[in-house]
C-alpha cells in the first residue's frame, strides 16, 4: 500500500473560516453527543457558482466549503477532494466514509494526461463463489445487506494516500483537520439526513454503537439540531497523525475485523446477522490499483472514465458511441428519450456479460469501446418500436451487425447511494471522485468507538449466475472486486484542455445519470445546472425504464408507451456535481437544485454568471 509523505505547506488560511482547525481532539474517548440546538440555520445551498481561483460542487454545503478553504490556501484540486471527501464521511455518513471505497479520476494539467486510482474494497481472501449460498441457493439479500457477511475491506483511505503520494501537496494530516473539526462541533441536520436515519432506524437499533451515534437518546436527529460524531473526529486525528496504516495494520484494523467477524447485536435482537471472513492479513495487503482510464471520443471530444473494476466508463462510453451516429441535438423531446432509453438497454446488456474484476475476468475494454462495436449493436434500435428486456448481449470480441449473442440475462440488483465530488484548481487540474459505502447506511454496522459504519459492497457480487446459460462475470472470489456502476467522468476537447467533469451516485442508475447529463449538455445544449436538474429516466435492462415522476406524469410516456415502453416510477435518480471549464477561464460548478435536499456548488473567487 502506498504511504502518505507529509508536506510543509500551511493550512493557516483555513483557521479564518467556520472550518478553521481547532485544538487536537481529546485522547480518551467519549460517547456520541445527542443533537443540540443549532446555533444557526444549516448552511445555505446553491446549486451554481461561477468564478475564478477553482471550484468544488458535492452534495453538501459544509464539505463544498471545506474543499474550498483548501484551494484558498494554495492547495489543488487532489487536496480538496481529498478534505472534500473527509468532510463528506462526517455529513453524509450514509452514503460515503473511511468504511467503503470509489474512484478517483484526474487530470492533470501540466501532463495533459488523465489518470485513475481504483480504490473499490475487496473481497476477503476466502471468498469464493459460494460466498452468498446456503444450501446451494442465494440467501435473502436483506441477510448479505445488514451483515459481516457483506462487508469487503475498505479502499477509501488507501485511496486518498494514493491520489496525495502521486499529485497532492499537502499532508493528509492537515487535509483531515475541516473534517476532524466538523465532526468533533458537530453539524446541522437536514431533511435529508433525517429521512435516511429514518429508513435506517430498525437497522440502527440493532447495533448499539449505530444507535448511539445516529439515534442519540433513543430517537432521530430533529431538524435543525446539530449531530456530533467525537469518535470519528479523534479516529481523523489519529489518520492525520499515524497515517492510514494505523487503518489498515493498526488497532483500527484490528477493530474493524472485530466488528466484522462477531458483528456487536443489541440483545434481544431478532435480526439474523451473518458474520464476516475478513482478516487482518485482508486489511494490510490491500492495495490501490493505478488503471488505464477508458476513453472515446464523442462529437469531437474525449471522454474519460473508469475502467474495469467499474463498469462506469465502458457502458456510457458504449451508449454514447451508439448514440454517435444520431443528430440526437435535433431530435424530438420523445424521440432523444426514445433513443437515450435504447442505447443504455443495449450498453447494460452488454455489460452484464463482459464487465468484471479485470484480475479475474478478461474484459474486451477496447471492444466494448469500439465505435464498430456500438455501430452494429445500434442497428437493433428502431424508431418505431421499443426493444424488450432482458436484452441478449452482443460479443464485441467479433462483431457482428444487428447480432445477439447467446441468452438474455437480467440485471442483477445494486445498491442506490453513494456520493460523488468534483473539484478543480487554478492551474487547471480537475477531479471526479465517487466514493461509496453502498446501501444507504451501508452495512448498518459502526465500528464501536471509531464513528464509522462499515459498507456492504460485496453485495454488489452476483449472489449466484444471473442466467444458468450465461456466465457471469461478477460473481464473488478472493480478493475480487465487486462490479460497480459509479461513473466518474472527465471531457476532454481536442487540444487535451477541460470542458467539463462529473458524475453521480445512485447505484446502477449512475450510469444512465451520467449518460443523460452528458447528452443533455453537450448534444441537447443545456447549461450544466439544467442539464443536472432535468427530470430523468433510467433503463438498465429490465422490462421496465424507472421515470421521475416530472417525467412519469408526462403526455411524454404515453407516447412512448405507444412504442412499447414500460415505466415505473421513481421519486429520485441519481444526485450529480459537475464542473465545468468555460471559455474565458472561469470555473462554473453545478450540482442539484433539489435532489437530495440539492448540492452545494461554490468557486474560489465568484465573478458573475455565464
Amino acid at each position: 500500500m502506498r504511504r502518505s509523505t507529509a508536506r510543509n505547506v500551511s493550512l493557516a488560511a483555513v483557521a479564518a473560516t467556520v472550518l478553521a482547525v481547532g485544538a487536537a481532539a481529546p485522547p480518551t474517548p467519549a460517547p456520541a453527543s445527542p443533537p443540540t440546538p443549532a446555533p444557526a440555520s444549516a448552511p445555505v445551498k446553491e446549486p451554481v457558482a461561477v468564478g475564478f481561483g477553482g471550484a468544488v460542487s458535492s452534495v453538501d454545503a459544509d464539505a463544498s466549503a471545506a474543499g474550498i478553504a483548501v484551494l484558498r490556501a494554495g492547495g489543488n484540486a487532489v487536496d480538496a477532494a481529498v478534505a472534500t471527501a473527509a468532510a463528506l464521511g462526517v455529513t453524509e455518513p450514509y452514503s460515503a466514509g473511511i468504511g467503503g471505497g470509489g474512484y478517483f479520476v484526474h487530470y492533470d494539467a501540466r501532463s495533459r494526461t488523465v489518470r485513475t486510482i481504483d480504490g473499490r474494497e475487496t473481497a476477503p481472501r476466502s471468498a469464493d463463489a459460494s460466498l452468498f449460498l446456503e444450501n446451494g441457493s442465494p440467501i435473502p439479500f436483506a441477510e448479505g445487506m445488514t451483515s459481516g457477511l457483506g462487508v469487503g475491506t475498505p479502499g477509501t483511505p488507501a485511496t486518498w494516500e494514493a491520489a496525495l503520494d502521486a499529485w497532492g501537496t499537502k499532508s493528509l494530516k492537515e487535509l483531515l483537520k475541516p473534517a476532524e473539526r466538523l465532526a468533533r462541533d458537530g453539524f446541522v441536520v437536514d431533511a435529508t439526513f433525517r429521512a435516511q436515519t429514518r429508513a435506517n432506524e430498525e437497522r440502527f437499533r440493532d447495533f448499539p454503537a449505530s444507535a448511539e451515534l445516529f439515534l442519540p437518546g433513543g430517537e432521530l436527529p430533529v431538524v435543525g439540531s446539530v449531530l456530533k460524531n467525537p469518535d470519528l473526529a479523534r479516529t481523523y486525528e489519529k489518520l492525520g497523525r499515524q497515517g492510514t496504516r494505523a487503518l489498515y495494520r493498526g488497532d483500527i484494523a484490528h477493530d474493524i475485523v472485530r466488528t466484522v467477524r462477531n458483528p456487536p447485536v443489541r440483545e434481544g435482537a431478532t435480526r439474523r446477522v451473518r458474520p464476516g471472513d475478513l482478516t487482518i492479513r485482508d486489511l494490510a495487503t490491500y492495495e490501490t490499483v493505478w488503471r488505464r482510464p477508458t476513453k472515446m471520443s464523442y462529437r469531437g471530444l474525449d471522454v474519460y472514465g473508469m475502467a474495469p473494476s467499474s463498469s462506469g466508463g465502458t457502458t456510457v462510453g458504449e451508449a454514447l458511441n451508439i448514440l454517435e451516429g444520431t443528430d440526437v441535438a435535433t431530435l424530438s423531446q420523445e424521440a432523444y428519450l426514445h433513443r437515450f432509453i435504447e442505447a443504455s438497454r443495449v450498453a447494460f446488456a452488454d455489460r452484464g456479460r463482459w464487465v468484471g474484476d479485470p484480475a479475474f475476468e478478461d474484459v474486451p475494454v477496447a471492444g466494448l469501446l469500439s465505435q464498430r462495436f456500438a455501430d452494429g449493436r445500434a442497428c437493433l434500435i428502431k424508431d418505431d418500436a421499443a426493444l424488450t428486456s432482458p436484452l441478449a448481449p452482443g460479443d464485441p470480441r467479433h462483431p457482428v451487425p444487428c447480432a445477439t449473442t447467446g441468452a438474455a440475462a437480467p440485471t442483477t440488483y445494486e445498491g442506490e447511494n453513494t456520493t460523488h465530488l468534483t473539484a478543480a484548481d487554478k492551474w487547471g487540474n480537475v477531479v471526479a471522485y465517487t466514493l461509496t459505502i453502498e446501501s444507504t447506511g451501508g452495512s448498518g454496522i459502526t465500528v464501536p468507538g471509531r464513528g464509522f459504519l462499515l459498507n456492504n459492497e460485496l453485495t454488489d457480487f452476483s449472489f449466484a449466475p444471473a442466467h444458468p446459460a450465461v456466465h457471469d462475470p461478477n460473481l464473488p472470489g478472493p480478493g475480487k472486486r465487486p462490479r460497480s456502476s459509479m461513473s466518474p467522468t472527465i471531457v476532454l476537447d481536442r487540444h487535451d484542455r477541460p470542458v467539463l467533469a462529473l458524475g453521480s451516485p445512485g447505484g446502477a442508475t449512475i450510469i444512465t445519470t451520467v449518460l443523460q447529463t452528458l447528452t443533455g449538455h453537450l448534444d441537447r445544449g443545456l447549461p450544466l445546472v439544467d442539464a443536472i436538474a432535468a427530470p430523468r429516466a433510467s433503463q438498465r435492462n429490465q422490462p421496465v425504464t424507472d421515470l421521475e415522476p416530472a417525467l412519469y406524469d408526462s403526455p411524454l410516456r404515453l407516447r412512448l408507451e405507444a412504442l412499447g415502453h414500460a415505466f415505473r416510477q421513481n421519486p429520485e435518480i441519481g444526485a450529480a456535481t459537475g464542473v465545468q471549464r468555460l471559455p474565458d477561464g472561469r470555473w462554473l460548478a453545478a450540482a442539484e437544485r433539489t435532489r437530495r435536499g440539492g448540492g452545494s456548488a461554490m468557486v474560489v473567487r465568484p465573478a458573475g454568471r455565464p
